[in-house]
């Protein structure tokens, strides 16, 4: 799917005005970064990187793109501009990046990329489609496991509402990135090693009538030293002890209790049932217990049960105060630390909420709203060009915020005395790097009463060689993924609470040295035109 012709067409023109012109060859180097943390956030998490760099490792066009591109041009372009086409690939370009899983901030290059300016441009589209989604929605996931917290366990179960099958594979892929524990999705499993999860729908609890459909009832005990020749009529025994304790539920319903049987029957050991078929405490909970009770007589462990509607809080709540009158009445240790799952359409707002109200769940399914971002549609990545043959350049708006932050530079992250990072600073290539202990003066890039001194008391770089092209500059290791992840995690840990909060977060600070400062401004009254009042 990701191949040259995951492209706009605008690349391909410009890339033959280039060739036309003789400029193809110019050495450009582009700025990948965005203007506005998402979800009225004040951080991004950084994805997408390890995409890119295995694209740009097999950027060819095939003899049957070329002849496409050739089609889709005018008339008037030049067989010469093919057989460049022809010949290109990415041998000749850099690419400087943070690492992938990092905590990022608006108008910070995500990637430096350098290289022959008509091949740089053709990467252009690629890297933006590559990182908008996947910073999007690791951001999205970070904040889940934020509001959530780090004792519960986060589900991703949006396969069946995401945007088409790649839009499905990317979302599990980083929402486990973001902090997410497992998915549902068997495909992403296999793919990137992300641990699965899921048990049944309500389809497979209404598919029973009755007991009578389970015609196999023996089941092994755990140990193997005997089998339970009955196992249905263990349940049966279980369900009548805990009607007879409780009194609050009379009958409850057998085709549900069927299913949670038949399906303890194939999976002992990771018994998870879900509960909100028919009624959740009058039946789904004691059939639950039932079951998981009769397991536990035979030396299985069961998971726990999943609500998928209701009064997740209330119900929640009525469920562990079951469970633990379960485990004082008849014994049975940790039966009241059963496991808890909640799904039905949750997202950051819910679990705010549930917090709030106060909650037994212990683990949440999320779906549609984590892997769509409902609540903001892209990240608004941008690659602008910011220096042509060694001559910085700059890209000027009426609104401030759209100014690009000319020439190749160096980024660092400042740390203070408690540890945690003060702010990003951007200097020219050139500059001397910041010092620890040394005092640097910090400046807004555009607004001139904004600036501060720095002490800081550790010094982090934050863009590194991820594809050398011909330089011989050492390449970093792409990490895997589950390393990417660890790093996302440690970093958001790292960061000061008033940055990371979902009401009224404080700005992280991101600035630039004093020279490029007066360098942007001098750059800025060269490049824009004098008006003249008559």
């Amino acid at each position: 799917m990701v191949t040259p012709l995951l492209n706009d067409l605008y690349q391909f023109t410009m890339a033959y005005a280039y060739w036309k012109s003789g400029k193809h060859q110019e050495r450009a180097v582009f700025d990948l970064y965005f203007r506005k943390n998402p979800f009225g956030g004040e951080y991004t998490v950084f994805a997408g990187l390890e995409e890119c760099i295995k694209f740009i490792a097999n950027f060819r066009l095939s003899e049957e793109e070329i002849n496409f591109v050739r089609e889709s041009l005018s008339t008037s372009c030049e067989d010469g501009f093919f057989d460049y086409l022809r010949g290109i690939d990415c041998s000749d370009v850099e690419v400087y990046a943070i690492p992938e899983g990092s905590v990022v901030f608006p108008k910070i290059p995500l990637l430096r990329v350098e290289g022959p300016v008509a091949v740089v441009q053709l990467l252009e589209t690629p890297f933006v489609n590559l990182i908008n989604y996947a910073s999007l929605v690791s951001t999205n996931a970070a904040r889940h496991r934020k509001v959530a917290g780090k004792s519960k366990t986060l589900l991703e179960f949006g396969l069946r509402r995401a945007q088409g099958p790649d839009g499905g594979v990317g979302a599990s892929k980083y929402c486990y990135v973001g902090g997410f524990d497992a998915t549902s999705n068997v495909a992403a499993g296999k793919l990137f090693g992300i641990p699965l999860r899921g048990t049944h729908s309500h389809a497979f609890v209404s598919s029973y009538m009755s007991l009578d459909e389970i015609t196999d009832k023996s089941l092994r005990r755990k140990d193997g030293s005997s089998t339970c020749e009955d196992f249905v009529s263990l349940v049966q025994t279980w369900l009548s002890k805990i009607q007879r304790l409780n009194g609050v539920f009379g009958e409850t319903n057998q085709s549900e209790l069927a299913a949670f049987t038949s399906y303890a029957l194939a999976f002992p050991d990771t018994f998870l049932a879900l509960v909100d078929t028919y009624d959740v405490m009058r039946s789904g909970i004691p059939n639950f217990c039932a079951v998981a009770l009769a397991l536990g007589d035979l030396g299985y462990k069961p998971v726990g049960i999943r609500l998928d509607s209701g009064d997740l809080a209330y119900l929640s709540c009525q469920a562990r105060k079951f469970f633990c009158s379960i485990e004082k009445e008849f014994g049975v240790p940790e039966f009241g630390k059963v496991s808890i799952t909640a799904s039905n359409d949750l997202n950051e707002e819910t679990l705010d909420a549930l917090n709030k109200q106060g909650h037994e769940v212990d683990a949440f399914g999320i779906g549609t709203y984590l892997v769509t971002c409902y609540a903001q549609a892209a990240l608004g990545v941008v690659f602008k060009l910011v220096e042509i043959n060694n001559q910085p350049r700059i890209k000027l708006s009426e609104d401030v915020s759209k100014v690009s932050i000319p020439c190749k530079k160096r980024c660092y992250r400042l740390y203070g005395k408690e540890g945690y990072p003060l702010v990003d600073i951007m200097t020219g290539e050139n500059e001397p790097s910041p010092k620890v202990g040394e005092r640097i003066l910090c400046r807004h890039p555009f607004q001139e009463s904004k600036r501060a001194y720095v002490v800081p008391q550790h010094v982090e770089e934050l863009l590194k060689c991820y594809w050398p092209g011909s330089s011989d500059k050492k390449r970093e290791t792409l990490p895997p993924l589950r390393d990417i992840r660890e790093r996302c995690i440690k970093q958001l840990e790292q960061m000061r609470p008033d940055h990371m909060r979902k009401l009224n977060p404080t700005p992280y600070k991101v600035s630039v040295s004093a020279k490029l400062y007066d360098f942007i401004h001098f750059l800025w009254l060269n490049e824009a035109p004098v008006g003249e009042l008559q």
